[in-house]
């Protein structure tokens, strides 16, 4: 890994950090945070390696006691609570973020970067969050998918759009995904 990369990774687990010191509102048992922004963003602009590592490097943060959650939590309780499927999905969104955003480097745009967005940012976050959700706090499925998801999904459409905005404002501006290379053999 290059410096370069270094750099990039711990740059944007402080962006997720720094958008921790934003109050959490509690809404039940999973608060609405900024912090997923910074998952999308980390995905968006760095692409699936670096994004997923720049996620993982945050979590660790956490997980060694820094109370870098928006709720101030640190340590490892976070990862065995209600909300621990979210945290837990946070580095495989930003990888599916990045990836679908590498796909589409050359041509991206405000709408492909919603695409990526919601498909990696919202779909993965919730697809691992929810069932977690229902499981550590033994709630029904109804209530789950209320209380886990559909409360969530105005916020993280808004999230989704800036994200996806400013991914393409830093592609165009200094972009930090190189673009795609042919094969050797593909001439």
């Amino acid at each position: 890994m290059k410096t370069r990369d270094l750099a990039y990774t711990a740059l944007f687990a402080a962006i997720i950090a720094v958008l921790g010191t934003l109050p959490a509102i509690n809404v039940g048992p999973v608060p609405i945070t900024a912090q997923t922004l910074g998952v999308m963003l980390a995905g968006s602009v760095l692409g699936a390696r670096r994004g997923f590592l720049a996620v993982l490097l945050f979590l660790v943060l956490v997980s060694i006691g820094l109370p870098l959650l928006a709720s101030g939590a640190g340590g490892l309780a976070p990862f065995a609570g209600a909300s621990a499927g979210y945290l837990y999905s946070w580095p495989i969104a930003a990888a599916v973020i990045g990836w679908l955003t590498e796909r589409t480097w050359d041509r991206y745009n405000v709408a492909l970067g919603m695409v990526a967005n919601v498909l990696g940012g919202i779909v993965v976050i919730y697809a691992i969050g929810v069932p977690v959700l229902k499981v550590v706090a033994g709630l029904p499925w109804d209530t789950a998918l209320w209380s886990g998801a559909a409360v969530f999904v105005p916020g993280d459409l808004v999230k989704a759009f800036a994200a996806a905005a400013i991914a393409d404002v830093v592609r165009r501006s200094y972009p930090v995904i190189e673009r795609p290379r042919r094969a050797a053999g593909a001439r």
